[in-house]
């Protein structure tokens, strides 16, 4: 008997009662379609955390500290003489307020306040709309309530009015809006300038008493001299904290890595979560085919008395449980395809990626699923006596 009259013979066994083939192959269309739709959506994920990261640049470096009091403090003045070194092109220490409780007239949201310089906006590529500007050093130096709003805050506060110029009050604290952010989208460390307000760091630290600067971000001439600019750095805290474990400094390769890596065991475990209703499905597919041996036994003795032999009672059941995961596979990859396609427009902050090749395992291993769920029915049948078989009422 050739694959085809196999394969023939299966679909119309099978299609003889549709409801219940319908529902022995849904769980391997919920896994199928799962694991296509989340691999899409970690790799969308990822391809957006690495057009994140390519929008600074490759020569970005992040300074985080890890203790606490006096002995771990850095001094605004003495990190911007950094910028004098040919290494290090700008620095930007940081302050953030998490949360903070951002009011204009009637509407009240929370928004982050990030402190800062005016290096900032240059070094994480953010700009300024027309009509505003960003910080300037004298802003910082002589502490002005000033502040740059990002779009989405924007948004929330004043509507389509436009925001310069106008007073918001920040936590009890006045400060005047001089410039609107461009949409930017997520940053660094998951921040969003879409959705903060920045403010001099002198004025940050003075009004919200945030004390001491825990992160700083350093921007190297070129990608060539960054690990120049990671060193210096480096020597410049060791030797001010007589210790290289009280802090950490990242730069753009190892961001985006830890990142990706991150993005990448969560879509994992998300997968095997997606593969065991493949198991189950897979177990489903062997009760129903033991379901069928037994219903079918006298025709399998009656094959049998007229010259069919072990392998090709083997051979049938083991094509039909194979065209039932088949068939449960492509519909699951339509449905995951279909998903990943429709998913941006549910979520359009979070894109999809198909991948052909992860879609042709997942179907490939749902037919692996019922041949080896239904080899043991298979099995079975094809041990079944003639005689036996077809006493059987």
């Amino acid at each position: 008997m050739s694959l085809l009259e196999l394969v023939v013979m299966a679909m119309r066994t099978i299609m003889g009662k549709p409801m219940r083939t319908l529902l022995t192959m849904l769980g391997v269309i919920i896994g199928v379609g799962s694991v296509v739709t989340l691999v899409s959506i970690g790799q969308g994920t990822t391809a957006q955390i690495e057009k994140q990261y390519e929008s600074l640049g490759t020569n970005l470096l992040v300074v985080n500290l890890l203790g606490n009091g006096r002995a771990t403090q850095l001094d605004y003045d003495q990190l911007m003489e950094l910028e004098i070194l040919p290494e290090i092109e700008s620095i930007a220490p940081t302050v953030t307020k998490n949360g903070s409780n951002v009011k204009f007239e009637r509407t009240s949201e929370t928004f982050n306040v990030i402190g800062t310089n005016d290096r900032y906006f240059s070094l994480m590529k953010v700009d300024v709309e027309k009509g505003g500007r960003a910080l300037v050093p004298a802003d910082n130096e002589f502490r002005n309530q000033v502040a740059v709003i990002g779009s989405e805050a924007a948004k929330t506060l004043f509507g389509s009015a436009n925001p310069v110029g106008q007073d918001v009050n920040i936590d009890g604290i006045v400060f005047t809006i001089v410039g609107k952010l461009k949409p930017k989208g997520s940053n660094i460390g998951g921040t969003s300038p879409d959705s903060s307000v920045i403010v001099p760091l002198e004025a940050a630290r003075r009004s919200f008493r945030l004390g001491q600067i825990r992160t700083t971000y350093l921007e190297a001439p070129n990608v060539d001299q960054l690990s120049r600019a990671q060193a210096t750095i480096t020597q410049f805290l060791a030797s001010k904290f007589k210790s290289s474990n009280g802090f950490r400094i990242q730069n753009q390769d190892e961001l985006l890595n830890a990142s990706k890596e991150a993005s990448s065991s969560l879509t994992n475990q998300l997968i095997s979560v997606a593969l065991i209703s493949l198991l189950v499905g897979g177990i489903g597919i062997m009760n129903i085919m033991l379901v069928t041996v037994s219903e079918r036994t006298r025709e399998i003795g009656i094959r049998k008395s007229i010259g069919a032999q072990r392998r090709h009672i083997l051979m049938q059941f083991l094509m039909e449980a194979a065209v039932i995961s088949g068939l449960g596979g492509l519909l699951g990859l339509l449905l995951g395809v279909a998903a990943s396609l429709s998913w941006p427009l549910f979520n359009p902050k979070q894109p999809t990626q198909l991948s052909i090749e992860i879609g042709l395992y997942a179907f490939l291993f749902s037919v692996l699923v019922g041949i080896v769920f239904g080899l043991y029915p298979a099995n079975k049948a094809s041990r079944l006596k003639p005689i036996d078989a077809l006493r059987f009422d």
